[in-house]
Formats: structure tokens, sequence, C-alpha cells
């Protein structure tokens, strides 16, 4: 059997490498985790008094394009259908997220057919900006300055702490606009939610003979010395004890309502109002649409700035982090036996399925630069670092 591996971190990205190897080449890995629990922030757990299925850091939708990341999923649980219909509420009312023809109508209160809407926003369209040099020059390039304000403005200075010009305009690629009544949130053709939780479908992830996990375990680098691989997933300036300085994340906290009925009617609503302190509501009930719960809880999301003892959410990817990046990828190159793999280890916005289907690449690529006798890579090969 070959050497045992280290492996830090018992979310997606951590656990699908841990099963591809132990599957692919009999490898033995051990996954430690800092916290009490699998699944990282995709944790979820049912809530004591209410039954419902809460999840703990903030709602997590599988949606995906890959065949096989689909397929993957399904082999470790049940997936039930979900389709994520995001509304906002604006001093003008409740509108549907993605903007979409309905929003369109409703919004400048008219009956346009998919050709007319789009030849009016093409109007609205700021035609000046040849290229977009930051989210809010993209966003008036798209859509024009009204729907921007109405809906984009007040919540991306909420969420993102920061003024948009001074954010990169490729954050809002993932914010289409359809010219239809299509008002689900994705384009994947695979969308659903695990029927037991995140929790569970990890859990059977990590269920190998050749996966010990092992829980409340910082890592320590001394550890190293006992495998012939480590895997980190944790984030990247602090595998180097913040030597550098901090890269710069965004994080969030919820306010808990519990109620009895309906507190809102839909899982997700947007409040971009720069006047209110929130960005969204959950209502957790509403993401397993299957299940009948009498009572509800809702969780108001706050977002602020990631302190030392906060959990990182969204890296903020700016002009000095960006900087700051490099520097440590310089450093992350040096080490020997040592690879970063996740969204916090490589410091980028990624989704599930964006980790799983990276977790499954890199042990590929791992295996056969191993099998080869060539350097085993330090970082995924998509990895813009």
């Amino acid at each position: 059997m070959p050497d045992p591996v280290l492996i830090v971190g018992a979310g997606f990205s951590g656990a699908v490498l841990a099963r591809q190897l132990a599957e692919l080449a009999d490898v033995k890995s051990i996954v430690i985790d800092a916290r009490d629990h699998i699944a990282g922030n995709c944790h979820t757990e049912r809530d004591a008094e209410t039954g419902i299925m809460v999840h703990t850091f903030g709602p997590h939708i599988f949606h995906t394009d890959r065949a096989d990341v689909w397929a993957y999923v399904n082999r470790f649980s049940e997936f039930r259908p979900f389709v994520n219909r995001v509304k906002a509420t604006t001093d003008r009312g409740v509108f549907s997220l993605p903007v979409n023809l309905h929003t369109i109508n409703q919004f400048f209160g008219t009956s346009m057919s998919p050709a007319e809407a789009r030849e009016f926003i093409q109007e609205k369209a700021d035609t000046s900006i040849a290229e977009p040099a930051n989210f809010e020059e993209q966003a008036l390039k798209f859509i024009g300055r009204e729907l921007y304000e109405a809906f984009f403005y007040g919540y991306t200075k909420k969420q993102w702490g920061c003024d948009p010009t001074e954010l990169p305009a490729a954050i809002l690629s993932r914010l289409p606009v359809r010219f239809s009544y299509d008002d689900n949130y994705y384009n994947s053709p695979f969308q659903g939610m695990p029927a037991e939780g995140y929790t569970a479908l990890i859990a059977k992830i990590l269920d190998h003979p050749n996966i010990e996990v092992r829980l409340n375990t910082r890592y320590e680098h001394a550890m190293a010395e006992q495998f012939g691989h480590v895997f980190y997933t944790g984030p990247l300036d602090e595998y180097f004890a913040h030597r550098l300085g901090r890269l710069s994340y965004r994080t969030v906290f919820w306010e808990k309502k519990k109620s009895e009925g309906d507190f809102q009617g839909v899982a997700v609503m947007n409040y971009p109002d720069p006047k209110l302190p929130y960005t969204r509501i959950h209502e957790h009930k509403h993401f397993t649409p299957w299940e009948k719960h009498d009572s509800t809880l809702a969780f108001v999301e706050y977002s602020k700035e990631t302190g030392p003892d906060d959990i990182p959410y969204y890296p903020k990817r700016l002009a000095a982090d960006k900087e700051l990046l490099a520097s440590y990828a310089t450093l992350a190159n040096a080490e020997q036996k040592v690879s970063f793999l996740g969204r916090l280890a490589t410091y980028r916005y990624m989704d599930m399925h964006q980790v799983i289907g990276e977790a499954i690449d890199f042990a590929d690529a791992w295996l056969a630069a191993k099998s080869s006798g060539a350097k085993t890579p330090t970082f995924p090969a998509k990895a813009a670092l």
C-alpha cells in the first residue's frame, strides 16, 4: 500500500480527494478538521426544536453542468428536485432575480416581448463603456442605471463592504439577464438538494476503510513528517501563519427568527436597499419543499469584514489581495510534498460543484504525476493564482 497522506479539511475538497485516492490507488488518508463536525461551511443539521434542516453556515444549493459531478454526488445521496427562485424586496415592490422578462416588465410597467425588451435594455445600457473596468461599469454596460441601482448597487455595497467601483467587473458575470420568464436562478442542467443534507452526503463520501477522520484537530507543520504527502484545503495565508499579511475576505452572520407558519414564502429574499443593514433573509424549510413543518426558521443575513476569529467566506480579490496572493503562491510552490486545493487554499470564489469537480480532476493529476515520477502538482491546473 502507498504511504498514507494527510488531508487538512473535511469539506468537499478533502472528502472527495480522500475518496478518489482510496478508490483509485488504495491510498490511506487521515483527514483532519479543526471543527467538531465534517462538511465545512456546507454543514447541515436538523434544528432540535422544529426538525427543519438548517444550512448552518448559509444556504447551499447544488447545481452543475458536469454530468460526472452530478453522477458522483448521486452515488452518495438521493438528490431531490429543487429550483432556487430568488426574490428581491425593494421600495417599488417584490421582483424576481436574476433580472428576467418578468422583472423588466414589472419594474418599468410594460408588457414587452423578448425582442422588445432586449432592444429596450440595449437603449438603457451605457454604450459609452467599451471595456468595463469594474463591477459598476459592467452593470451599467449590461442593464443601465435604473436596474443597477434598484437591484445591484446597494446589495453589492453591503455584501462586499466597499463601493462597487472597487470590485472587478468579472463578479457580475455570475448574474445573467434573461429575456424570458425563466426565474430559475441557475442555468445549470443538473440541480437539486441532498435529501438528508450535505453533512450526511459528505459522511458517506468519507465512509471508506482507507479513510480515517479526526475532528477537533488543528494542522501543525510537524504532522507532515508522518505522511508521504499533505493536501491542505484551509486558508492559504493561514498555512504560512499570515507572515506576509492577511488576504481579505468577507464573512457573514445571522439573526435567527422562529415563528409559526410561513415567514416569507420563498427560500431566499434579497434586500438591495442600501439603507437596510442586512443583505438577504433565508427561510430554511423552503430548501426542503418535500418536507412539511408547522413552524419556520428565518435567518437574517449580515455581511462584514473578516476578522482573525471569523470564518472566511468570500475572497475579495482586490488588487492588493492579488499581489499578496502571488507572493503566497511563490511560497507554496517552494513547499516540499504539499499540495493546496479548494476555495480557501487557492483564494477563489468557487461553488460546490466546482470544488468537487476540481478535487476529482486533481486526484487524477496527482496520481498520474506520482506514478510517472514527475513532480506532483502544488495547485490545481486551473487555479488562476
